[in-house]
């Protein structure tokens, strides 16, 4: 039984090893060839979660198996309840919460229809300017024609009304923020 317990907790110790110590320079090194090796599963079956659950096993069972004198299904079972406990506590309290930090300045040309901005080189009736829109974290400019056919000068808030190929064709806003 302490070979079980004892495997758990070295194979908890080597996977924190590999994925914290070896994580970023083995991921730098193959330049994300071996992405397909990260396996997020749903819910609380997180591979940080699962590894910390095992971890845990090992650990408590090896000081039940020396501290406690319990018998070994005794054992095991209170073993795989600290463990379940270890997981979840894990998975609440740092999986999820990394999770939800995780900010991305990606995004879609579909998505910039509706986006407000600020001119930052004037647009001509006829003819191409720049505008600047904040999207997520960061901001991006982008070539800008007048939707409505009218010269809209440098500082002006607009609002995108259609992504096409070439340039997003926007409109003015008022001071309320109407268009």
């Amino acid at each position: 039984m302490e070979t079980l317990f004892l495997s758990c907790l070295a194979f908890g110790i080597l996977f924190a090893f590999v994925s914290i110590v070896l994580g970023d320079i083995l991921g730098s090194f193959f330049d994300g060839a071996l992405d397909f090796l990260s396996v997020d599963g749903p819910g609380i079956f997180q591979p940080a979660a699962l590894a910390a659950g095992i971890t845990v096993f090992g650990g408590a069972g090896l000081m039940l198996v020396r501290y406690a004198g319990f018998p070994a299904n005794i054992t095991v079972i209170l073993a795989l309840l600290i463990a379940a406990a270890a997981s979840v506590l894990m998975f609440f309290l740092y999986v999820k919460p990394m999770r939800n930090s995780e900010v991305s300045s990606g995004y879609s040309m579909s998505e910039l229809g509706g986006a407000i901005g600020e001119v930052i080189t004037s647009i001509p009736a006829k003819g191409c300017g720049e505008v600047l829109i904040r999207i997520g974290a960061g901001v991006t400019n982008h070539t800008a024609e007048s939707y409505e056919g009218m010269d809209i000068p440098e500082g002006s808030r607009v609002v995108v009304v259609e992504v096409r190929p070439d340039a997003l064709a926007v409109a003015t806003m008022d001071q309320r923020g109407e268009m």
